[in-house]
């Protein structure tokens, strides 16, 4: 049992948070609409991974960098930490691409 794979992901929220603080971003743009819009995604994508679980598509694969703890069978305590970085990460690339793509006047 290891906590290494819940730590990088928890260090790499970590540094979102930084960039988004930075560039204002997500969160420090508009914090309420920004905590609905990560929520919804990953209640979307958990939503979707107990499906596939239930289906039996998807399943826990077998390392020692987790921590082992599991919050339904098949759904690692790291898969919350990921969808939440990966949700988070899609939205301040959204954020980016519309500056960086923002027409000139």
């Amino acid at each position: 049992m290891s906590v290494l794979y819940l730590l990088m992901l928890l260090l790499s929220l970590g540094g979102m948070a930084v960039l988004d603080w930075r560039f204002r971003l997500f969160f420090w743009r508009s914090p309420g609409r920004a905590a609905l819009v990560l929520g919804i995604g990953v209640l979307f994508f958990l939503a979707w991974d107990l499906l596939g679980i239930d289906l039996g598509i998807f399943y826990r694969g077998e390392t020692a960098l987790m921590t082992g703890v599991q919050l339904t069978p098949e759904l690692p305590l790291e898969e919350v930490f990921f969808l939440t970085f990966l949700c988070y990460l899609t939205m301040i690339l959204v954020q980016v691409a519309r500056r960086v793509l923002k027409p000139r006047v």
